[in-house]
This record gives structure tokens, sequence and C-alpha cells, in this order.
């Protein structure tokens, strides 16, 4: 097998593998090689695939809506989700953003970012980053799934206490910087969506979704 392009770059000039090294192959769609390096090139590496596993995909999958954080924040929390094991992200252009995309170049950031920490954390999957959406879409997207939850320092029930399904979508939203508006929380509410609270500290809009999927996977035995 041959690595090329950016994947071939990481691997012979970021990582500096060499000749008779260990590494891991993985085609972001559950399947991870083990694999010997063979040969090393300027920004190309050859490999002898082994042992092949299947990893199958999560279920339940979670889903953060993330309302777009300012500067770099926004990469700080795709991946750190990422890490600790989110399974799709939605940019979310929430009412009290900053931050108004008005080109592509966030989304291949963001995109970039979770290739990266896919990566990093050596994940069978990788989390797929759609295309921004308004809140009209997230309330349709959270009454389709089947659970869904938005993060709210004034809620009244704990993540930690809610009812997870067995199998599905869990879609958790995650505000901006300046919060979720009230109208936007009573329109995620009448698609079915639960306000919870993660505890008494407020968390930065980079941190909170990392920290609720951390949850969400003890809760769902990933971890």
């Amino acid at each position: 097998m041959r690595l090329d392009g950016p994947e071939g770059h990481h691997a012979a000039v970021v990582q500096r593998l060499r000749v008779g090294e260990k590494i891991l192959i993985g085609d972001g769609r559950g399947e991870i090689a083990e694999a010997t390096v063979t040969a090393v090139g300027k920004g190309i590496l050859d490999a002898e695939c082994g042992a092949r596993r299947a990893v199958p995909p999560p279920d339940p999958r979670i889903t953060v809506v993330q309302g777009l954080p300012k500067g770099d924040r926004g990469e700080l929390a795709v991946a750190t989700m990422t890490e600790v094991g989110v399974d799709q992200i939605v940019p979310w252009a929430a009412a009290r953003c900053v931050v108004r995309w008005k080109d592509d170049k966030p989304l291949t950031r963001w995109r970039t970012t979770v290739r990266e920490s896919v990566k990093q954390s050596r994940r069978a999957w990788l989390p797929a980053v759609s295309e921004p959406v308004r809140t009209a879409d997230v309330a349709r997207r959270l009454g389709a799934a089947a659970a869904a939850f938005v993060l709210h320092e004034e809620a009244a029930v704990p993540l930690s206490a809610v009812p997870l399904p067995p199998s599905g979508e869990i879609a958790l939203v995650v505000g901006p910087e300046g919060g979720i508006d009230p109208v936007e929380v009573a329109e995620f509410e009448a698609a079915g969506a639960v306000p919870v609270r993660m505890g008494d500290a407020v968390l930065r809009t980079s941190t909170a979704g990392a920290a609720a999927v951390a949850a969400l996977s003890v809760r769902l035995r990933r971890w």
C-alpha cells in the first residue's frame, strides 16, 4: 500500500516514520490494518499490510450540533470532541453567534481537524462534519433523533440522569459563547429536545461538547 498526498506527507515528513516501523492504517469507515513500513520517499510512504480488523459503527451514535465559536475555538472544540468519541458534528449558525461563515474555508478547517484528530486518537470511524445549518434545520434534526438534548445552564435535569435510547442517534446541542436564545430553546423543546445541564459550572462552548460526549460515552459503556 502506498500513502501519498497529505497522508503520505504526514507519515513521511511530520511523523518521520522509518523502514521497519509498525503502523496502523485505517480507511475511516471501520477497517483497520496493521502494517510495516517498507519504503519512505519525499512525501511518500509504502507499507505492507498484515492483519485486518473491522470495527462496527457506534450505536447509538452521538451527534453534536455546535454553535459557531469565535477564532480558533471552533477547531479546538472539533478536535477535542473527535478525540473523545463524537460521531458527527453539525456547525450551527445560532442567533447569538458572533461568527458568520462567508465561505467554505472554516468548514474545510473543521474537516481537516477531524481527520488529524482521528489519526491522533486512532479511531476506526471518521466523524462526518456536515454543511452549516440554521435553527429550523436543527429543530428538524432533533425531532428525528432517537433522543435530543440541549445543553443549558438553567436546566433542572442533569445529563447524567436522562434516559438514553438503545440505538439510533443521540443529538446534543451546544450553544455559542453568548448562549442559546430563549426562542431557539423553545423551538428545540417543541421538536422534542430536553434541556440538560452538565453541573454547576458554566463551560465554554469549546469544551462543553467534549465534556458532554465524554459523559455520554461513560453511560453508553464505550469507555
